[in-house]
């Protein structure tokens, strides 16, 4: 019985001991992983990497990685010599296959959400416009134009869609022209724009966008997401 004890209290010890090392071995891993983590094309601010599943270390063995959570802020993107930022974009990876001496790895499913704040999305418009919330799933252009000399500020409601699965198109519901020959065009050229999101890994695409009072809401999506650091 006292043999019996004494080998429990041994196996309790090692598992504590292994979940101790398997921790650490997270969190060293999640920390290389953080300063290694690359968008092609993009720059980033920080990133926040948390790896999901135990024991961790049995998953490593298989180069294989249940469930990673990965959270960017500041994704600076540049597309059609436009620049456009991702305020922040957070990412659940599925089975996260490890290759090439584990500097590279392919996520079989992604989802996830980016947000483009309007402060962000303001300084990709034209020049002189501003963007806000409008409400009720809209956003509020606001831009100048010059008409028979006179400058001729209008507000327009407008409509967020996704073109190809990776442009953002804001379009203007309605202009009002007020009887001035040209103006809706004038007003249009300022406030209607497309800026691309480019710099995504390959295999993830923009799914959905919704405006709300935090900016643009964009739900992400992938299949065979390759992940480069």
């Amino acid at each position: 019985m006292r043999a019996l004890r004494i080998l429990l209290v041994v196996v309790v010890v090692l598992a504590g001991v292994f979940i101790v090392v398997d921790r650490a071995a997270v969190y060293f891993a999640e920390s290389q992983a953080e300063d290694r983590v690359a968008v092609p094309g993009a720059r980033i601010s920080s990133t926040e990497v948390s790896i999901k599943g135990f024991p961790f270390l049995t998953q490593l063995a298989g180069s294989e990685l249940d469930e990673v959570d990965v959270k960017i802020t500041g994704l600076e993107t540049s597309a059609a010599g436009r620049t456009l930022r991702i305020s922040r974009m957070n990412a659940e990876l599925r089975r996260v296959h490890l290759s090439d001496g584990f500097s590279g790895a392919t996520a079989a499913r992604a989802t996830g959400t980016a947000v483009i704040s309007y402060e962000d999305l303001t300084k990709a418009a034209s020049e002189d416009v501003v963007v806000e919330y409008g409400g009720k799933n809209k956003v509020k252009v606001t831009g100048a134009v010059n008409i028979l000399g006179r400058t001729i500020s209008r507000s327009v409601l407008s409509t967020v869609t996704l073109v190809d699965g990776h442009t953002v198109r804001v379009h203007a519901d309605k202009v009002p022209g007020e009887g001035i020959p040209g103006l809706e065009k004038l007003v249009r050229e300022k406030t209607d724009f497309e800026r691309e999101v480019g710099g995504l890994p390959n295999g993830l695409k923009l799914e959905r966008i919704q405006p709300t009072e935090a900016g643009l809401e964009i739900s992400v999506t992938g299949t065979d997401v390759r992940l480069d650091g």
